[in-house]
């Protein structure tokens, strides 16, 4: 026959739809460890490392308008360096307050209180030399 009974059409969709399911539950238990729900990211690393990139994105146009300014630049700029070491002093908090979230991935964590902190080191050194 040609035409599939309505019966045998909702029996096959009905065994499609099982094994579909069973085919995703194995999918999830593959792609985690013993079976276990994946991890997900630490709330505070992903702030840190959103303020390090704003901090990067920061330096680069201050950066970017001495050159053009050659050198000669109004003290906003001053302003947004230190605005630039606040920001990558608090970068590096959050990320260190992140480390104390439990059942997290701490990556983010990682990644951000590193970047933060040699930015906050190379502000502070790029203060200081401009001081002597």
């Amino acid at each position: 026959m040609l035409i599939k009974s309505k019966k045998e059409r909702k029996e096959e969709a009905r065994r499609r739809a099982i094994e579909k399911e069973r085919e995703s539950r194995r999918k999830k238990t593959l792609r985690t460890k013993y079976g276990q729900k994946p991890l997900k990211h630490a709330k505070k690393g992903i702030q840190s490392c959103m303020l390090a990139v704003l901090v990067a994105l920061i330096l680069i146009l201050m950066i970017m308008r001495s050159f053009s300014e050659k050198g000669e630049v109004s003290v906003w700029i001053g302003f947004g360096g230190l605005f630039s070491v606040v920001l990558a002093a608090i970068g590096l908090k959050t990320g260190i307050k992140g480390f104390k979230e439990r059942e997290k991935n701490y990556i983010t964590c990682k990644v951000g209180a590193i970047s933060n902190g040699a930015a906050l080191i190379g502000l502070v050194a790029m203060f200081i030399r401009g001081l002597i």
